[in-house]
């Protein structure tokens, strides 16, 4: 299974935020972008296609997705009939990984994707172990049975935050996926037009 296994620090600092979750090392750096002359280059004009370029790279770490994968859902929101971009990151947002996320199961989505590989979140009560799987409307995510006590889920859900498009059931440890989530909604800091621009070309 294809993710991304490079340093994340470095990629972080290069963005300027930390975008694969809390980082004590970025936290001590996150002004000086990473390589020996860090600050030096920070004055360079970046060119519109070296923007658009920057914006693309963000959204693919940020939610683990690779390349061609990425691309994918591009020309899948692109035959879409809503506003392209938006439609790129509301799938981005419906991803199994994701969701699990969001719910609190996992701090991270490494951490999430890690549970959704190893066989413990359940979808309407089917055991699916591909990250990249789309959710619908109504499906319900569950931790399965018999991983409920694992310890990084508690910890997990210690920091749960909660978001309009998701319903949590405490008492069963269960999450709905009630909607895609609108634009406003999504806390990720992407600018999504950037992304089509650079398609577009």
């Amino acid at each position: 299974m294809a993710r991304y296994i490079g340093p994340k620090t470095k990629i972080a600092r290069k963005f300027g935020q930390a975008i694969f979750g809390d980082d004590k090392n970025f936290e001590k750096r996150k002004n000086q972008p990473p390589g020996q002359h860090g600050n030096k280059r920070r004055g360079a004009k970046k060119s519109e296609y070296a923007v658009q370029l920057m914006e693309k790279q963000k959204a693919k770490y940020t939610y683990g997705i690779l390349e061609k994968q990425f691309a994918n859902l591009f020309d899948k929101a692109h035959r879409s009939k809503g506003v392209t971009g938006e439609v790129l990151l509301q799938l981005c947002e419906s991803r199994l990984d994701n969701v699990v996320f969001r719910l609190g199961f996992a701090k991270t989505r490494s951490a999430a994707r890690q549970l959704v590989s190893h066989r413990h979140i359940t979808v309407n009560g089917e055991l699916v172990n591909i990250p990249s799987y789309l959710l619908k409307a109504g499906d319900v995510i569950a931790i399965r049975e018999k991983s409920k006590s694992l310890g990084v889920i508690a910890d997990a859900l210690a920091y749960k935050a909660n978001y309009e498009w998701l319903q949590f059931n405490d008492e069963k440890k269960t999450g709905t996926f009630t909607t895609a989530p609108e634009r406003i909604q999504i806390p990720e800091d992407i600018k999504e037009q950037l992304i089509v621009e650079l398609y577009s070309k």
